[in-house]
């Protein structure tokens, strides 16, 4: 077991006496906190990383005294700062990180996103994340949950539908060209990529071959509001909270976005990158 799990079970087992302390089942502190019960047990039985806002929220629920507030807010960030490693961290579930994530999208805003060599996670089809899971699961020795891990990132995906929220996307060419999945796996996923791009809350950008870009795009990267930047390695989860790395990639965001086309150019670019894929499906 990692250092990493072992204090995410510490602080699910805190939480848990704190509830019990204040006599309150799982289901009724959800009530409280207008949670899924499943939310409760995830973060107790450390299937989820706590969040500072969940903390927060539970301290408040179960009358926790402020230094018992304060001391499991301190875990929960140095929690969610962790450099975690990406082998132990998926043999925890993928089911498991795709909830992570769809917690913190819950609080988010405004997206902006940037992916130079895969479809964007939330923009993916079924089929597409299936194929993705199974070699993510080949290459980190995940735990077996692909079904599960696909179901939570098509409940993802209800967020793009909420228009209180700003989705900014811009990918490379060749993470269209990319052959994750069959040619006809591929032919879906592109078919989506046009119809999500028509949404009024999404700017979905490519930046076509042969376009000079203004800097390497050696890894994909996240950005949370104005919060917190997450950077994915192969081996390392990289969350950013530090205000001056922030700007860095807001910048550098706003750079790839200056040479990407979007609306219908940008279409166009998906659509002739869609015909090739069409020639190779068999009839």
């Amino acid at each position: 077991m990692t250092s990493f799990q072992q204090a995410r079970i510490d602080l699910g087992s805190q939480l848990r006496q704190l509830r019990e302390a204040a006599h309150l089942s799982g289901k009724e502190l959800a009530e409280r906190l207008r949670w899924q019960p499943s939310k409760v047990s995830r973060l107790e039985n450390a299937r989820q990383t706590a969040t500072e806002d969940d903390v927060v929220v539970w301290a408040q629920a179960v009358n926790a005294s402020p230094d018992t507030t304060d001391e499991l807010i301190r875990q929960s960030i140095a929690l969610l700062e962790r450099h975690d490693d990406w082998k132990q961290r998926h043999r925890s579930g993928l089911a498991a990180l795709q909830e992570d994530i769809r917690d913190l999208e819950a609080r988010t805003k405004l997206f902006r996103v940037f992916e130079p060599g895969i479809i964007v996670g939330l923009l993916q089809t079924s089929e597409y994340a299936r194929h993705v899971f199974r070699k993510v699961k080949r290459l980190y020795s995940a735990a077996d949950q692909i079904d599960a891990a696909v179901r939570v990132r098509m409940q993802r995906q209800e967020i793009l539908y909420d228009r209180t929220r700003t989705f900014r996307f811009v990918v490379t060419e060749a993470a269209l060209r990319s052959a994750v999945a069959p040619p006809e796996v591929m032919r879906g996923q592109l078919d989506r990529l046009l119809a999500v791009s028509t949404l009024p809350n999404v700017e979905f950008g490519v930046i076509p071959f042969g376009t000079e870009l203004p800097s390497s795009p050696i890894n994909g990267f996240w950005i949370f509001n104005e919060a917190m930047v997450a950077v994915a390695t192969m081996t390392k989860d990289l969350i950013l909270r530090d205000p001056d790395d922030i700007a860095f990639y807001v910048r550098a965001f706003d750079d790839y976005v200056k040479v990407a086309e979007f609306d219908e150019t940008g279409r166009e670019v998906i659509i002739s990158v869609l015909h090739e894929y069409r020639k190779q499906t068999p009839h």
